[in-house]
């Protein structure tokens, strides 16, 4: 199957990626820690022969699971020719049997579920419009359905959920969400909170996050400090208070990892990844009052 170069001698591919975040001490690639993108890394250099990176969309922590990652990698052209098994199907898809032989060298845990050639401006991080977050909660007395345990959190305290989607609505928008971030030197904590709802189905509770970006431990800082209004332990008012904090708040503790999972990236049209781009990698600064 013919693989034609783009600039460079190099092409650019899109992966979308599910993976089972339990093991993995996060997203990034760290020197004696198993990690995601590590382990995509090993797994893809050995296939090209040739030693690449992989750049996600969402640097995902220690415990958080994705079902709707994307990736961007860019390899040598030859590199990719010869990395075709032998006997690929005619009606395949351009990159279809690139997925399965990869498959033979991931771990069950990581899944590379597609490999498009990426459109020119294509940037993983960079080009993305929003990130979609769903943590999820059960409430059942028994705790959670083993098929489901590392992906749910059990909760052993009544919670009352119009309360959270009270408090969860004076989050909604451009703020500075410093109270909700690890720090990180020289990273902003402005972020455009476009979605927060919650949602709740018998024994399973669901919050639904979507941002432009999300900062270090955010989602599952707002969902902590929620689940405080929701425990009864603070007004919903409370969380319009932290937005005015200049630091991490010590007021409430992050939901465990375990129930957060990245569901999608939306991006642009092509012709706009470009622009993109340069809008993402400007300094954010709130609008004055």
């Amino acid at each position: 199957m013919p693989v034609t170069e783009s600039g460079g001698g190099q092409v650019r591919l899109r992966l979308d990626i599910a993976y089972d975040g339990t093991e993995f001490t996060g997203w990034a690639a760290h020197d004696g820690f198993r990690t995601v993108a590590g382990v995509l890394e090993e797994s893809f250099s050995t296939v090209f022969r040739t030693q690449v990176r992989v750049f996600g969309a969402g640097r995902t922590d220690t415990g958080v699971h994705a079902t709707g990652q994307v990736a961007h990698l860019d390899v040598p052209a030859d590199a990719l020719a010869h990395a075709y098994p032998r006997h690929a199907r005619p009606d395949d898809p351009e990159f279809q049997p690139l997925v399965r032989r990869l498959a033979r060298f991931l771990p069950e845990d990581v899944r590379v579920r597609e490999i498009v050639r990426a459109p020119a401006g294509f940037d993983a991080r960079f080009s993305a419009l929003r990130r979609h977050y769903a943590y999820r909660l059960s409430l059942a007395p028994y705790g959670v359905e083993p098929q489901l345990a590392r992906y749910v959190t059990p909760w052993t305290k009544p919670l009352d959920v119009e309360a959270m989607a009270t408090a969860s609505r004076h989050l909604v928008g451009l703020n500075d969400f410093a109270a909700f971030c690890r720090h990180r030197p020289g990273a902003t904590t402005i972020r455009d909170l476009q979605r927060l709802d919650w949602v709740a189905t018998g024994d399973l509770v669901t919050a639904y996050v979507s941002a432009d970006a999300f900062c270090w431990s955010m989602v599952r800082s707002l969902v902590g400090a929620l689940l405080a209004v929701g425990e009864g332990r603070r007004e919903p008012a409370w969380c319009a208070t932290l937005l005015s904090a200049q630091a991490r708040s010590s007021d409430f503790a992050a939901a465990p990892a375990r129930g957060l999972t990245l569901t999608g990236v939306d991006y642009p049209p092509d012709d706009q990844l470009a622009a993109r781009i340069s809008i993402t990698r400007d300094l954010r600064t709130l609008p004055k009052p």
